[in-house]
């Protein structure tokens, strides 16, 4: 990587002394070396962009890619190239694969198949074997190998007692561990949010009641052990409200919110579009306030793309059949912009780096570059030329969008879009 000229670019970094300044910065090697005001290079790139703004990289802490196993659906080197474009330099990859990573190979086999990317992909290990919620996985061994969380995704973990057991042998090597809000026994068959439109609809609902009790019970069993607790992609008001006030109580949790929950609301259903279908359900309005308020005023941690790519044959089916999931790393940061100011939107796009033990290295002299380069403004319609997945199974189809990814810089690469 030969040295790079960004010109004239708005930072966005709350920690750094140049934070909303328009400011020049030059990186050489990898590394940022200079930030200022009219710096000349004659031998570097030069990056001039209308509306240019820089901020650290983003991570999505929530992403699905499908190999090994699941190749139809995604692969991990087009996955990464996908994140790229998207402005996220960090991905935490879910063990939604066939087989599951829950042991160090299947961590190894990420990591090996990731090397050379611009994007750094973190491995999440799952919490039990094969992801059948009886007996704890390998956590040690691959948490040495690098494995940054432990996630049977999407899968709620029922035997309270597993929890327990996790988080007290977890603390042994300072591991997160991750435990999915949904009670199965209230859930049930259902598919979307309980309320009027699932009524109207005849559709199966599941309660909010079945994410809050789920949640209720996870922070009663982290009282009792201490550890660190991480509450993925929370949909409820009633969830902000027992998580604040957890947090007030010094409990050592974080939770994240799906970009879906913020955009969309249930009254999408009434098309009976499968794209809608998603886990955890959309929820209402008053639901998607509360969840807003939630993220700016720091309850919520962080924002997921919840990127989840599904062939054609499980979602072009009846809604009943249809499998649960959304593409979502190439409309994540416009449909996150149009719902927050941009500094609430960073500030989502970031906010677990540290939870996840990913370096947040800032926008400043001397450290390597690690930056996303973005333009917040110009209002647009996300349709199906914006789409990089291989699959195409997308809940932001036809919906309006502000802001667009320019490129990234990381790994010693730069990555621009057009």
């Amino acid at each position: 990587m030969g040295a790079i000229l960004i010109k004239n670019a708005t930072i966005v970094d709350a920690m750094s002394s140049h934070h909303l300044k328009k400011r020049d910065i030059l990186i050489v090697n990898g590394t940022i070396t200079q930030i200022g005001t009219n710096i000349s290079n004659a031998d570097a790139k030069e990056i001039n962009k209308p509306n240019l703004h820089v901020s650290c990289g983003w991570f999505d802490s929530s992403v699905n890619l499908g190999e090994p196993g699941y190749e139809d659906r995604e692969t991990i080197t087009n996955g990464l190239a996908t994140a790229a474009a998207s402005g996220f330099t960090h991905i935490a990859v879910n063990p939604y694969t066939n087989p599951v990573p829950d042991s160090k190979s299947g961590i190894q086999y990420l990591q090996g198949k990731a090397k050379g990317h611009a994007v750094s992909l973190h491995p999440v290990g799952a919490l039990t074997m094969k992801s059948e919620g009886e007996n704890l996985a390998e956590l040690f061994d691959m948490a040495s190998e690098g494995a940054v969380s432990f996630y049977d995704y999407l899968h709620p973990i029922e035997n309270a007692n597993l929890l327990k057991i996790a988080l007290q042998y977890a603390q042994n090597f300072d591991a997160l561990v991750q435990s999915f809000p949904m009670n199965p026994s209230i859930a049930r068959s259902g598919m979307v949010n309980e309320e009027v439109n699932s009524t109207k609809l005849g559709l199966k609902g599941i309660p909010a009641l079945s994410e809050e009790l789920q949640i209720s019970r996870d922070l009663y069993l982290l009282e009792y052990t201490g550890g660190k607790l991480h509450i993925p992609t929370i949909s409820t008001k009633k969830s902000v409200q027992l998580i604040r006030e957890a947090k007030k109580r010094g409990l050592d949790v974080s939770c994240s919110v799906s970009v879906n929950n913020l955009y969309l609301t249930d009254d999408t259903l009434e098309s009976f579009d499968s794209h809608f279908k998603l886990l955890p359900p959309l929820r209402t309005k008053s639901d998607t306030k509360a969840l807003l308020k939630g993220l700016n005023d720091g309850t919520i941690d962080g924002v997921t793309s919840q990127h989840d790519p599904r062939t054609i044959e499980e979602k072009k089916t009846e809604f009943e059949h249809a499998a649960y999931g959304s593409i979502g790393l190439e409309s994540c940061f416009g449909a996150l912009n149009t719902t927050v100011e941009v500094e609430v939107a960073v500030q989502g796009l970031m906010g677990l780096k540290k939870r996840f033990g990913i370096p947040c290295n800032g926008v400043s002299e001397g450290v390597k570059a690690d930056l996303t380069l973005f333009n917040p403004s110009g209002d647009w319609t996300f349709n199906v030329s914006d789409i990089l997945a291989t699959s195409k199974n997308a809940a932001m189809l036809d919906q309006a969008m502000r802001g667009k990814v320019y490129g990234i810089i990381a790994n010693k690469k730069l990555v621009l879009n057009g």
